[in-house]
C-alpha cells in the first residue's frame, strides 16, 4: 500500500530532525534488548544438553531428578552439586550475565555493596544483586508501564475532550468546570497518599497514576474538536444523517490524533519519571523489583558505593534524553510549518 503525499511529507521531516532519528533506532535497540532479558541476564542456562536431550530452562522449570538430583524442587543451576551433575553428561549455555535481577551472588569479595568486577559488570547493590541485571529488567519494567500508561490514559482523555469539544454547550460546561478542579488538586501528595495506603504492585500504581495523566490531552483535543465540529465537511455528514459518534470517530477524531501523537512521547517521559519518584521514596512497586527508583534510593543511602548512583543517573537519564529527542522529532513531523529542504 503506497503512503499518501502527506504521510511522506511527514516521515521526510521526521528522518530530518537526525537527533530524534537516530535516537529512535538507540531507544528500540535498546528496548529489543531489554525485552529479551531473560536471554541477556538470568541465574539459568540458555539451554542444557544433557544425556542426549535439550532443555531450556529459561521457558520451562524442570526438576533436579531431570539431571539426576534427589530434589522434586525446580534445580538450583547454579549450585556447584547441579552443575557438577550435567557437566558429567553434557553442557549448559549461560548468558552473558549469570545473574537475574534478584539473583545474590554469595561469594562476593567484599561485604556488599562490591564495586565492579568482571563477574558483576556494574557491581552488586547493598543486598549482594547484580546492578546490571537490574537495570535492565528495571528498564524494560519502567518502558512496559510508560507504555500501558500513555496508551490507557491517552485513550481516556481523547475520549473526554472528543465528548466536550463535539457536543459543546452546558456539557463542555460541566465538564470543563470538573476537569479544572480536578486537575488543580495537589497531585503528587495524593499519590504518596494512595501508594501508602493500597498494597503497592505494577496494576494498583497503573490505576493510581492514571487517575490524573489522563487530564493532558484533553485540552488539547477539546480544542480540534471545537474547531471542527462546524467544517463543512462535519455539517455535509450530519444533514445526511449520519450519526454523531461516525462523525466524531471518522472525520473529527484523525485531525485530533496529530495533536494526541505529538504529545504522546512526552506523556511516556513523564509516566517514566513518576513511577521512578515512587520507587524513590520507597511508596512504588513492591520490595525486590527491578525498580529504577530503588536503585537511587540505594545509591543515595550508600554514598561510598558510587557505582549504585551513576548507574541508575546514567540509565534513567539515556532513557529520557532519548525519549525528548524522539518527542521533538515527531512534534517536527506534524508541524505544517516546517519543510524539508
Amino acid at each position: 500500500m503506497s503512503l499518501t503525499p502527506l504521510t511522506q511529507r511527514r516521515i521526510s521531516q521526521f528522518k530530518a530532525n537526525k537527533r530524534g532519528y537516530w535516537s529512535l533506532w538507540l531507544f528500540m535497540f535498546l528496548f529489543l534488548i531489554a525485552l529479551g532479558a531473560e536471554f541477556i541476564a538470568n541465574d539459568k542456562p540458555i539451554v542444557i544438553q544433557y544425556d542426549g536431550g535439550l532443555y531450556f530452562p529459561t521457558f520451562v522449570n524442570y526438576p533436579e531428578t531431570t539431571f539426576g538430583g534427589d530434589f522434586e524442587t525446580e534445580a538450583e543451576y547454579r549450585d556447584p552439586f547441579v552443575s557438577e551433575l550435567i557437566e558429567e553428561k553434557g553442557w549448559m549455555l549461560w548468558p552473558p550475565i549469570p545473574y537475574s535481577y534478584d539473583t545474590i551472588n554469595y561469594n562476593l569479595p567484599q561485604p556488599a555493596p562490591s564495586p565492579p568486577t568482571s563477574e558483576n559488570w556494574l557491581g552488586t547493590d547493598d543486598q549482594g544483586r547484580d546492578v546490571a541485571a537490574r537495570v535492565i529488567y528495571g528498564f524494560r519494567l519502567s518502558v512496559m508501564f510508560g507504555l500501558a500508561l500513555t496508551f490507557i490514559s491517552s485513550v481516556i482523555g481523547v475520549a473526554a475532550g472528543a465528548v466536550q469539544g463535539y457536543y459543546g454547550g452546558r456539557l463542555d460546561l460541566i465538564m470543563q468546570r470538573g476537569i479544572e478542579v480536578w486537575a488543580s488538586m495537589p497531585s503528587l501528595y495524593i499519590l504518596i497518599i494512595f501508594s501508602s495506603i493500597f498494597i503497592p504492585g505494577f496494576w494498583t500504581l497503573l490505576f493510581i497514576l492514571l487517575l490524573f495523566s489522563w487530564v493532558q490531552l484533553v485540552d488539547v483535543v477539546r480544542a480540534e474538536f471545537l474547531r471542527a465540529r462546524n467544517f463543512d465537511y462535519v455539517r455535509a455528514a450530519r444533514a445526511l444523517g449520519v450519526s454523531n459518534p461516525v462523525i466524531m470517530w471518522r472525520h473529527v477524531l484523525p485531525n485530533a490524533m496529530v495533536a494526541t501523537i505529538t504529545f504522546m512521547p512526552f506523556i511516556l517521559t513523564g509516566s517514566i519519571t513518576a513511577l521512578t519518584s515512587l520507587d524513590f521514596l520507597g511508596l512504588g512497586l513492591p520490595p525486590g523489583s527491578p525498580s529504577l527508583g530503588e536503585l537511587l534510593a540505594q545509591g543515595k543511602n550508600n554514598l561510598e558505593a558510587a557505582w549504585l548512583g551513576i548507574a541508575a543517573f546514567v540509565s534513567l537519564a539515556l532513557m529520557l534524553t532519548l525519549l525528548t529527542f524522539i518527542g521533538e522529532a515527531v512534534r517536527d513531523a506534524f508541524d505544517p510549518r516546517k519543510t524539508t529542504l
